[in-house]
């Protein structure tokens, strides 16, 4: 268990984080206490950490909780522990956006008190609009944020198994280009696909960050069935740190007047590189360029100097640290987790903060 301090006192609320990597946090005065990683809810073994995980807290902070908190997906086993526990104990239910709880965990743990903006990067998270959100633009304000804007959707064909299948990402790409003959040359396997992505079938649209790294990597051939989620970017990243730094592309990105970043150019351009190094490096540079762009048109337009970087896709090393350097560079204070992780591990003690400013 692990505690920290809050930037003030407040109720006290139980938060039962994500369903990946779940943990969940337990808060008293301006103190929350973290429980240890219980795996995926997925799983009885972790439905069971995770339980027991409430019981050994509520008994060390020695009180029950005056609300409960969760995702906002409907049919996450949290969801459910959650919904029942506060008819159990007679306590308000509340719900918290996955990527509004990443930003809300750095605003907690930094001691922010006024609005930020935060960049929330990860797999994926259900959206305030029920869709698949990933990669998404926030200005946050203690209980409440807005949208600002999400990178460009791309289609999962398959549903969760393009998470787990990164060459199906990228033949997403490819059909989106125009270039969907190439997919049966690509990949022997590739005729349903296509003909998935055509007709539009299981095809669920996604803004997701991991999926564009996913695409990436299937396009550079670095990984076409990945043993986990986010396997694909880690082995994408130690291409791109093993060749070293490159000057990003100016022209692989392009933010429209709805506040999407679209990194189409720069798949495109990966679609046909044969240095997989090279491909690598030049996606982590364009991406941190376009991820930067996009950012501090945003700093300009609020007048907000306080950027959180959230999500598991900044577990990564080499965005991250360009990323990071541009905005200094920039003047923007740039805030990161330190004390608990930016993925989903993260994500109760962002819940937990975010309904005491609702309640404070």
């Amino acid at each position: 268990m692990q505690q920290l301090s809050l930037p003030h006192a407040g109720p006290a609320v139980l938060a039962l984080g994500g369903h990946l990597k779940n943990t969940v946090c337990l808060t008293r005065g301006d103190a929350a206490f973290v429980s240890a990683g219980n795996g995926d809810l997925d799983t009885a073994t972790a439905r069971v950490a995770m339980e027991d995980a409430v019981t050994q807290m509520m008994a060390h902070v020695g009180m029950v909780p005056m609300a409960v908190v969760h995702d906002l997906h409907p049919d996450y086993y949290s969801t459910r522990f959650a919904a029942g526990f506060a008819a159990a104990h007679g306590i308000p239910l509340i719900a918290v956006q996955h990527h509004h709880a990443h930003i809300a965990a750095i605003a907690a743990e930094h001691g922010v008190g006024e609005p930020l903006l935060g960049l929330a990067l990860d797999g994926v998270g259900y959206g305030a609009d029920g869709g698949a959100w990933g990669g998404e633009l926030l200005r946050v304000d203690g209980a409440t944020f807005e949208r600002l804007g999400h990178l460009r959707e791309l289609p999962l064909p398959g549903g969760d198994r393009a998470a787990r299948e990164p060459w199906r990402m990228a033949a997403a790409v490819l059909h989106l280009l125009g270039r969907g003959a190439e997919i049966e040359r690509r990949w022997p396997a590739g005729a349903a696909l296509r003909q998935m992505l055509e007709r539009e079938v299981n095809c669920l649209p996604t803004s997701s960050c991991g999926r564009w790294f996913d695409a990436a990597a299937g396009l550079l051939r670095v990984k076409d069935v990945a043993g986990f989620e986010g396997e694909a970017a880690m082995l994408l990243e130690g291409q791109a740190a093993a060749h070293g730094p490159v000057a990003p592309w100016a022209d692989g990105y392009a933010v429209d007047a709805n506040g999407t970043l679209d990194l189409m150019p720069l798949l495109a351009r990966l679609a046909d590189e044969q240095d997989i190094g090279h491909g690598a490096a030049l996606f982590h540079a364009t991406l941190a360029a376009g991820l930067a762009q996009w950012t501090l048109a945003a700093v300009a337009a609020s007048g907000i100097r306080h950027v959180a970087l959230g999500g598991g896709c900044f577990l990564n090393r080499v965005m991250s640290l360009a990323l990071r350097s541009e905005l200094e560079v920039a003047g923007v204070t740039v805030l990161e987790a330190r004390q608990v992780s930016p993925g989903d591990a993260g994500i109760a003690l962002g819940q937990a903060w975010a309904a005491i400013c609702g309640a404070t």
